[in-house]
């Protein structure tokens, strides 16, 4: 990014608080990352606009289903965080609002790539890529290193995962498996509960996103958030409260613990397709009959 880039972007948050922050002292933030970073994000907004922020932090799938719920008569003004695609599902339902942000010029092609597919209603602001985790002093002998290997008999009841239409994380996983395998062979695959290696196969990865809702009650606010939630500084707020994602913002400071993406072997995840309003309820609903329905 060049100097007078740089210039322009600063001059447009700089003027932000003359035209927006005056006509509303409140938004109202619907969060669906982990708890600490919620408050430390909004805490630091509220620092820097005095824009007093009312914060409800809840999953993706959980805060897609509430807003949708809310839709005619909206009570928040901005969801930021959680997996995509229920942010494209939500742009593709009209729940969310168009906005080009003038920081849409610093951010790496990935969060552009967002903003594109869903007519410029929501955006990325981070990365991260999926995979699982064991118990390093349970798991001794030859630990698990792809998707195929938690099919092992010996972890069988042992391999947990969230719900999907809950969870953002949980529906990338089932996205993951159906374009891996395919769908059939991904709910069979799936009809042992599973988690959190990169698995040699390949796998998904998440961008992290950001709406404005539709009609909601502050939108000067919602964008005055919108704006500065896509700039650098906000952007290295997650690694102080441990949360290690990639940033969007190309001139924000990645965590050394961020995983790196050029190292893992990423499926070329169709955010399009998996985050449409008709292949999601799709899965969801299959999910549902036929993993959510076995017995505990």
């Amino acid at each position: 990014m060049n100097r007078r880039t740089s210039l322009i972007g600063a001059t447009a948050l700089a003027l932000l608080p003359l035209a927006a922050f005056a006509q509303s002292k409140e938004l109202v933030l619907y969060c669906s990352v982990g708890e600490e970073w919620c408050r430390a994000q909004s805490e630091a907004f509220t620092r820097e606009t005095g824009i007093n922020v009312l914060m409800t932090r809840k999953s993706s799938g959980e805060t897609f289903a509430q807003i949708k719920a809310e839709a005619g008569q909206p009570r928040g003004d901005i969801w930021w965080g959680g997996t995509g695609d229920p942010h494209l599902q939500a742009a593709q339902e009209g729940l969310t609002e168009e906005y080009r942000s003038p920081m849409l010029t610093e951010l790496q092609p990935w969060a552009v790539a967002q903003a594109e597919t869903s007519g410029f209603r929501t955006v990325g602001i981070y990365a991260g890529a999926l995979g699982f985790g064991y118990n390093a002093t349970l798991v001794t002998e030859n630990p698990p290193a792809c998707w195929k290997d938690l099919l092992d008999p010996r972890f069988r009841d042992d391999i947990q995962v969230a719900n999907p239409n809950s969870s953002g994380t949980s529906y990338t996983m089932l996205a993951t498996m159906v374009q891996l395998l395919g769908e059939d062979e991904a709910f069979a695959y799936l009809g042992a509960p599973i988690v959190t290696v990169a698995p040699c196969e390949g796998t998904g990865y998440e961008v992290g996103s950001m709406s404005i809702i539709k009609g909601g009650p502050n939108p000067d606010a919602a964008k005055a958030w919108y704006d500065w939630a896509l700039s650098a500084k906000a952007q290295e707020i997650g690694a102080s409260v441990n949360s290690f994602q990639v940033p969007s913002n190309k001139s924000a400071a990645t965590p050394p613990q961020a995983p790196k993406l050029d190292q893992i072997k990423l499926i070329d995840y169709d955010f399009a397709k998996y985050g449409s309003s008709e292949v999601r309820t799709a899965l969801l609903a299959r999910w549902d009959a036929e993993i959510g329905a076995l017995p505990k």
